[in-house]
């Protein structure tokens, strides 16, 4: 799984690097201010028509992605919880008993 991870950020990095680099040269390329607007619409629209299916099923992997790793620390959490609480009885259970040599 880590390795998908790896490619996927780095798809996901080359991909952004692309598009920015083209934007970037069209921004800076010295030519009339409408031409480049024209030509930086014409990048977006082709990249989001290319790379737009792509981009939503990236977002809705990571959306589900997420989605495990937050149940995951939710289930930590209430272990952690539940070994406090136990800890906790243990103590005053002792305590009751009049044992106070705790550990």
């Amino acid at each position: 799984m880590a390795k998908e991870d790896f490619s996927l950020s780095f798809g996901l990095g080359l991909l952004g690097g692309i598009i920015g680099g083209v934007i970037a040269g069209a921004l800076l390329a010295p030519q009339a201010g409408e031409k480049t607007r024209q030509e930086v619409k014409e990048v977006l629209v082709s990249a989001k028509e290319k790379y737009g299916p792509k981009i939503i099923e990236t977002q809705k992997e990571t959306c589900r992605a997420l989605e495990i790793i937050k149940c995951r620390i939710e289930k930590q959490i209430r272990k952690i919880n539940s070994a406090l609480k136990a800890r906790q009885l243990a103590k005053a259970k002792i305590i009751e008993n009049g044992n106070y040599e705790m550990n």
